[in-house]
């Protein structure tokens, strides 16, 4: 296949569950495993996975049990620690430690999972627009979109319109072939989003701030390289929340994308790979570094 073709495969949760994914590239190259953001889908990644592919790495993007594609949680009982053990588990099959790339939701489970999981799965981790404290007003304007329509759209056009009313910084309008995976007809006829229901109305989103201490306590146990990437615009991540981040991971870099809102890479994709590559090509330097240290002296 070509790199930036993405084929269908699926992951099995240890409760049984379906999970819907995309690989790009083949098996022997560097992995880039793509956490996407509460209510968010694997297509949120498409163009940065196949710009990351073509530059020559193995992209894995996957839906969220309860989202897309995925299977959803019979009963609507979720909870946070379900979530968590979908990433590692999904981490732990990669043919080599993946260099995780989680947005908002995607990135919070990752640094459970690399503060609390030894050794850590993943070889570095990048964290998009999100920090494990948060700024409280601006997840409640998501959930406040998410939440807006429960009775759905009589077409796509109408909901294009509120997209565009939600993400005003967007000049391209959401077509319909592109709403198409994010929306479902019900029997009544009526447009609805992808996600579970259950996903707004269960313990879920109680669960989420009384994780904020956990999540803290984790990030100052990670262990591996971190870059934070940060949208100009964001009202989720703030100076104040990158700052604390920062003071508890100290040997992590952070980037401010101009221009960009909290979602960073539908934002500004170009920049938002860009970051991703020269992220990589400083691993790779530190790699090399040891390998020279663990070369036997050259005697004259």
């Amino acid at each position: 296949m070509e790199s930036t073709t993405a084929t269908r495969i699926s992951f099995t949760t240890s409760d049984g569950l379906s999970l819907a994914a995309d690989v790009r590239h083949p098996a022997d190259a560097p992995t880039l495993l793509f956490a996407h953001g509460f209510g968010q889908t694997r297509g949120a990644w498409k163009a940065a996975a196949a710009t990351m592919a073509a530059r020559g790495c193995r992209c894995v993007t996957f839906d969220s049990r309860g989202h897309g594609e995925s299977d959803h949680v019979p009963g609507g009982d979720y909870h946070m620690e379900q979530f968590v053990d979908d990433l590692l588990g999904i981490a732990r099959v990669q043919p080599q430690p993946p260099i995780l790339i989680g947005a908002s939701m995607g990135g919070l489970l990752g640094l459970a999972v690399a503060g609390e999981t030894r050794p850590s799965p993943f070889r570095a981790m990048v964290l998009v627009d999100i920090t494990p404290r948060w700024e409280t007003s601006g997840v409640e304007r998501i959930l406040a979109f998410m939440q807006a329509h429960p009775d759905g759209f009589a077409s796509y056009d109408e909901a294009a319109e509120q997209i565009a009313e939600y993400l005003p910084q967007r000049r391209e309008r959401k077509s319909e072939q592109q709403l198409r995976p994010l929306l479902r007809e019900g029997a009544d006829g009526r447009l609805r989003w992808h996600w579970d229901p259950a996903l707004l109305s269960g313990s879920l989103i109680m669960e989420s701030e009384r994780y904020q201490p956990r999540l803290l306590e984790a990030a100052a146990k990670v262990d591996v390289p971190v870059l934070l990437l940060s949208g100009e615009r964001s009202d989720v991540v703030s100076h104040r929340t990158v700052e604390e981040f920062l003071a508890l991971v100290p040997h992590a870099r952070h980037a401010e994308v101009p221009g960009a809102t909290h979602m960073l890479a539908g934002d500004a994709n170009d920049a938002f790979t860009a970051q991703i590559a020269g992220f990589m090509a400083s691993l790779e330097r530190v790699d090399a570094d040891v390998d020279a240290i663990k070369q036997p002296a050259t005697r004259c």
